[in-house]
């Protein structure tokens, strides 16, 4: 999967004890159509959070952020092309 939408852990899905969706709030989502399709619908996250899109998010600018989940930055991370030695 090389297309991802960006999905937001809602406070109101948050539990108690589990700071880490707090503190990491947005999640890549795997789209399987355009994220203008998703966006406001609850998905799951390629970690495997409970996440709502928000299709006008690009998941290449939230990914690098400080609040992109740690587990779906590493799913979701697009390998390096490999340059040429020439």
């Amino acid at each position: 999967m090389d297309v991802y939408a960006v999905g937001f852990a809602r406070p109101d899905r948050w539990s108690r004890g589990r700071s880490a969706e707090q503190d990491f709030p947005w999640h890549a989502v795997e789209a399987h159509r355009p994220a203008a399709e998703l966006d406001g619908e609850v998905e799951l996250a390629v970690c495997g959070a409970i996440v709502q899109v928000w299709g006008s998010q690009k998941w290449a600018r939230v990914g690098a952020g400080r609040t992109a989940c740690p587990e779906c930055r590493r799913l979701a991370a697009v390998p390096e092309p490999v340059s040429s030695s020439r």
